[in-house]
């Protein structure tokens, strides 16, 4: 008899346990990819309101511009500022969502599985 059928008929138990534990590395996984997902999808919508925001104030900025003489303007450099800082923020976040989540989903899974190949060949060999 195959040591593998031999261990599936007389300990059903580990064979359970082996796919409890398949699970719980599935459900682990799982629980990493929808975290990383509800992190990147936070920071875009982040992203995109500063650039809604920048785009408010600089079209401010630019009437504020077209209005008032430029002998008037005291602070010109305010009019360039005012929306730097929200597309400093925009463009922070679309970089931190890039990169943050780069990780291989289902890896542990992964390495698991080819670890039980390798020991399932081994034994299979024997």
């Amino acid at each position: 008899m195959h040591p593998i059928l031999h261990v599936i008929a007389t300990h059903p138990q580990w064979l359970a346990d082996h796919a409890e534990a398949y699970a719980e590395l599935v459900a682990a996984d799982v629980g990493h990819v929808s975290s990383a997902w509800k992190r990147r999808v936070l920071l875009n919508a982040v992203a995109l309101c500063c650039v809604g925001v920048a785009a408010v104030l600089a079209g401010v900025a630019l009437m504020l511009w077209a209005v008032v003489p430029a002998a008037h303007i005291e602070t010109a450099w305010a009019l360039l500022a005012a929306p730097l800082l929200p597309i400093v923020v925009a463009l922070w976040c679309l970089v931190s969502a890039r990169t943050h989540g780069a990780h291989d989903a289902f890896d542990n899974v992964r390495r698991q599985v080819k670890a039980d190949m390798v020991m399932l060949r081994e034994v299979a060999g024997s």
